[in-house]
């Protein structure tokens, strides 16, 4: 399947430890994208962050975090994405959920 020129970016920032019914969250993501038929996924795990809690998360080795910032990162046209958002939102509740516009230069 041919990505569009003109598709959107889906990112989803979660913790490496936030859970769906008893699944890692960013895999649940993954696997209900999978399923719903979208071009496709990527996880990228974070060395540092912290979010609306301003808890400091990092790798570094006398503060080794359980809980490393996670991105879901997926690419597909602007409509198949937008279906795809209410599931998402009963999955991530309030976590941060962004959308841009990209220009795919290629792709399958």
């Amino acid at each position: 399947m041919k990505l569009p020129e003109e598709s959107d970016l889906l990112r989803v920032f979660v913790g490496e430890s936030d859970k769906f019914e008893g699944r890692p969250l960013y895999q649940a993501i993954v696997e209900e994208a999978k399923a719903s038929g979208l071009s496709g996924a990527t996880v990228l795990r974070g060395l540092m962050g912290f979010g609306a809690t301003s808890r400091l998360h990092t790798i570094k080795v006398l503060r080794i975090s359980e809980d490393l910032p996670m991105v879901v990162e997926i690419v597909d046209s602007p409509e198949k994405i937008e279906a795809f958002l209410p599931l998402l939102k009963r999955m991530a509740g309030d976590g941060l959920v962004t959308i841009e516009k990209v220009r795919v230069i290629s792709g399958r």
